[in-house]
């Protein structure tokens, strides 16, 4: 009976320390995804570069696909173009997949990009598929697939989704 309770307090002890590790797994990869946003927030095309692997696959609205530097170069210019033109971005993410080892995640979700042009707002939905890569123990895209879906993507989608920091959806003791 001793070894038994030994036993189970050994397996409970690895089995918490793996959801630790899990966790801190995916907190590590929202640092990616927080500069991402504040990409977005400021505009910074360097900033966006720098998130991205050089290896990258784009697939832009499932009908255009891309390497790094036709995206990173594409993505740059429409910042300078909404500098220049007073239009500000948010945006945001949330998630119904986060699976990751120590050196790869693949995240599905939605995000939520509002867009601010002479004082008046749109919303975008699209749903997104994004691929990392654990390099220099930093985790960089590697791959970004994203589609609206036919535009039959939208807030109720958003909501029903994770938010970003709710990990245990994703976390299996």
């Amino acid at each position: 009976m001793k070894n038994t309770r030994l036993l189970l307090l050994v397996l409970l002890g690895i089995s918490g320390l793996a959801y630790e590790q899990s966790v801190n797994t995916l907190k590590e990869i929202n640092t990616t995804w927080d500069k991402f946003a504040l990409a977005y927030e400021t505009l910074d095309g360097q900033l966006f570069a720098d998130i991205h692997a050089k290896q990258l696959i784009r697939i832009s609205g499932g009908q255009r696909i891309s390497d790094y530097e036709a995206y990173c170069s594409s993505n740059s210019a429409r910042f300078q173009n909404a500098k220049s033109n007073g239009v500000t971005n948010t945006i945001a993410f949330r998630f119904f997949e986060r699976i990751h080892n120590d050196s790869i995640a693949s995240e599905r979700g939605i995000y939520q990009l509002v867009r601010t042009a002479n004082g008046a707002s749109q919303t975008y939905y699209g749903q997104f598929h994004v691929l990392f890569k654990n390099i220099e123990n930093q985790w960089l895209i590697i791959m970004d697939y994203d589609s609206t879906e036919g535009n039959t993507i939208d807030e109720t989608d958003y909501l029903k989704a994770y938010a970003i920091d709710d990990f245990d959806p994703f976390v299996k003791e």
